[in-house]
């Protein structure tokens, strides 16, 4: 069993990296949790992790909110469609095996990291300019964020598509144990034209409100119940590193965010195939 000792530093490791790309950590807890307990039940695995997520959203929030890099409007919008698929997540995570569970959290690692490998591209914090493709054409909801350096991010993005992106997002998060941020910030950054700073920083917003909802539920359902003294050592450490993890946001670039995220999500991915077989 793992001590408090391991707890907090890897929960800082966790709330630093999950916050620097606006993942929540759970892509990393999540594996982390999978190759040390080779036993555990999905449903507690995805509980732990969704409980830590939530406190690194919640603490990562609130310094993107004074670096007012949160889009609150597109934000809440998109929260009003992922919450009710992350409280069908939870419930859906009791229903399926060990092996299969691992082997479909590879998979979904492996195929977004090549997403991101072939779709993603550089994208600049100044204004930006994006007619978009055929599959993002139509309505288009236009936004203007100006942050705490007065640096100006002009983007638009078509609603319907962020909404749908959403709702499987939701479910996802939940479902995986990872909060979703993973999907998010990537889809934010290159099918809804979002520049990748103000991906991260809405992406922990809303993350904060589906993990909060999918919390719930596990709760609920009794599954926390034996896990909370590893859920308190993992969030202390988590609220920690999430703060620094939003200072170091300041200064990398979002086209290194992407790649970075593009190669640890394969990396996961294969070692979690190869547990399999």
């Amino acid at each position: 069993m793992l001590t408090l000792i391991w707890l907090l530093p890897l929960g800082f490791a966790v709330g630093t990296l999950g916050t620097l790309m606006g993942a929540g950590g759970g892509f990393i807890l999540v594996p982390v949790l999978l190759l040390l307990f080779p036993r555990m039940a999905p449903e507690t695995v995805t509980s732990i992790s969704l409980s830590v997520v939530f406190f690194n959203a919640l603490s990562g929030s609130v310094a993107y909110a004074r670096m007012k890099r949160i889009d609150y409007k597109s934000g809440l919008m998109f929260a009003a469609v992922a919450v009710p698929g992350s409280v069908l997540g939870a419930w859906t995570t009791h229903w399926i095996s060990r092996t299969l569970f691992d082997g479909l959290f590879g998979a979904i690692l492996i195929t977004l990291s090549v997403f991101l490998f072939f779709k993603s591209r550089a994208t600049r914090k100044t204004d930006r300019t994006d007619d978009g493709d055929a599959a993002r054409r139509g309505p288009r909801m236009n936004r203007q964020i100006i942050d705490f350096e007065r640096i100006t991010y002009l983007f638009s993005y078509n609603p319907a598509l962020g909404l749908l992106v959403s709702a499987l997002i939701g479910f996802l998060s939940s479902f995986l144990g990872i909060g979703g941020g993973i999907f998010h910030v990537p889809l934010l950054a290159t099918v809804l034209n979002f520049p990748v700073h103000i991906a991260t920083a809405t992406s922990h917003f809303v993350l904060a409100l589906m993990t909060f909802s999918g919390t719930l539920v596990h709760l609920a359902d009794g599954s926390l119940t034996a896990s909370l003294q590893t859920i308190a050592g993992l969030g202390a450490g988590v609220v920690a590193g999430a703060q620094w993890g939003a200072r170091l946001s300041n200064k990398v670039e979002g086209a290194w965010i992407i790649r970075v995220l593009a190669v640890t999500l394969s990396l996961v991915g294969l070692r979690l195939l190869a547990s399999v077989f």
